[in-house]
């Protein structure tokens, strides 16, 4: 059966319930997309837990993490900011950690690792992007 993406009311109550939100692949140049993103998030109050093992110290104000398993908190949201071929081990770890949501930014696509989050629980969401669904779907915040 093919992948489908939540109802949009369904987006809307995982975001309206989410308070952490792991961002794999967060970039520190301001100039870069996921950190656009990122910082957008953050400024509507999200807590934005940065990924990236090629950072060390912060982002965004934040410890960065070298990975999922290293984040010592519940996290509600995994964001992706990955290439569509390097998302099925980052799915492994959501589901290691027991995140709630795997969310693969738009552009992203990977049904096997749709299916290994799906099968642990998780919610997943694929090909859209977090900012522009909080942005339609919570526009006065949550």
């Amino acid at each position: 059966m093919a992948f489908e993406n939540p109802s949009r009311d369904r987006i809307k109550e995982i975001l309206a319930g989410a308070r952490n939100v792991a961002v794999v692949g967060l970039s520190d140049k301001p100039d870069r997309v996921s950190y656009m993103v990122a910082e957008a998030m953050q400024a509507k109050g999200y807590r934005i837990i940065p990924v990236n093992p090629m950072v060390t110290g912060t982002i965004l104000g934040e410890v960065c993490y070298a990975s999922l398993t290293d984040i010592p908190e519940p996290v509600d949201i995994v964001n992706v900011f990955r290439r569509s071929e390097q998302v099925v081990p980052v799915a492994e770890e959501s589901v290691k950690i027991g995140a709630k949501t795997f969310w693969l930014q738009q552009g992203i696509f990977n049904e096997e690792a749709a299916d290994i989050a799906q099968a642990a629980g998780l919610e997943v969401i694929m090909d859209r992007c977090i900012k522009v669904e909080d942005a339609i779907l919570l526009p006065g915040g949550r």
